[in-house]
């Protein structure tokens, strides 16, 4: 039986704050959500986090192929998010103006931003290689993902 987006990401959800309870610790937290998703959700190329260093993305805790290791902040989807404070879905990253191929096998993507006490933590990436693989029920159900994380690590 194949669950509904919704149905999945509330299982996720559930997940996620299994693997988190009474952790506190950064890295172990993006580390198990990045498996996680990865695992869990269908046709992702890379699942991941950047971190806010000295105002510029640099590569967290991920699953897939080797990443970019910095971004800096208004480039790319990634430092548009981070810039922005807004998650960004991106139905063709190749029509995003300053999209950074890290791989060229992504073609969709979703960034959320995590915040840490008010304060920009880094961001939440995610990558595709299907053309409009995100849309706002996933954003929804990756919006939710994200506010479980700042929860745990709050």
């Amino acid at each position: 039986m194949t669950l509904s987006k919704t149905d999945l990401y509330k299982e996720v959800a559930q997940q996620a704050q299994a693997l988190m309870a009474g952790e506190k610790d950064l890295i172990a937290n993006l580390a198990n959500v990045s498996a996680l998703l990865y695992m869990r959700l269908p046709t992702l190329n890379w699942a991941g986090f950047y971190l806010l260093k000295e105002q510029e993305l640099v590569l967290g805790p991920f699953q897939g192929k080797p990443a970019c290791i910095r971004i800096p902040l208004g480039r790319g989807v990634c430092g548009t998010a981070a810039e922005t404070g807004l998650a960004q879905c991106i139905y063709d990253v190749h029509e995003f103006a300053g999209h950074i191929a890290c791989d060229a096998e992504s073609n969709s993507e979703a960034v959320l931003p995590v915040f840490k006490n008010g304060k920009l933590l880094g961001v939440m990436d995610l990558d595709s290689p299907h053309t409009g693989r995100f849309d706002q029920e996933d954003m929804t159900g990756l919006q939710n993902l994200v506010n479980i994380l700042q929860d745990a690590i709050a």
